[in-house]
């Protein structure tokens, strides 16, 4: 009797950081508020009601959501100085990706750069463009040299 073989048990991908799913909801959220220009009050109760928002950690969520809404103006006035084009001109996905990623490195100082850096990245993979994840690579790159001097290095000269 032969015996067939068997593919090996798929790996599980880990869950999901209680983190990570708060920065997913409010990439999600603020790229409807940046898209459609929806109510604060609506984007949240919209976000409110995906799959998995019990399990998102709520505080880093409405962190990033209403201060990214709240201070949309000086998280792009910081990501001007580091983008080749208008913000306005970016992809909402992306836009909104760097919108979280500047706002960590202002604002969550207790989070290491390169975590906030890794987490943006990750969410341009996910979310974003195909190469779009190297855009937020190198921008966020920029803003944590200028935000964070003492813990992120300049970048080198290309």
């Amino acid at each position: 009797m032969s015996e067939t073989p068997t593919a090996a048990p798929k790996k599980r991908a880990a869950p999901k950081s209680a983190r990570r799913r708060s920065r997913e909801l409010a990439l999600q959220g603020l790229y409807e508020w940046l898209l459609a220009g929806t109510p604060v009050a609506d984007v949240v109760e919209h976000v409110r009601e995906q799959d998995g928002f019990e399990k998102c950690d709520r505080a880093h969520f409405d962190a990033l959501l209403h201060g990214g809404i709240e201070q949309a103006a000086a998280l792009d006035a910081v990501l001007a100085r580091h983008v080749d084009r208008k913000t306005t001109l970016l992809s909402p996905v992306e836009h909104a990706v760097l919108m979280i990623g500047s706002y960590e490195l202002m604002h969550c100082l207790e989070i290491p750069y390169r975590v906030a850096i890794n987490e943006a990245v990750e969410l341009a993979k996910t979310f974003g463009g195909t190469d779009g994840h190297k855009y937020v690579n190198g921008v966020l790159d920029r803003c944590a040299a200028e935000l964070r001097p003492h813990e992120a290095r300049p970048p080198r000269a290309t």
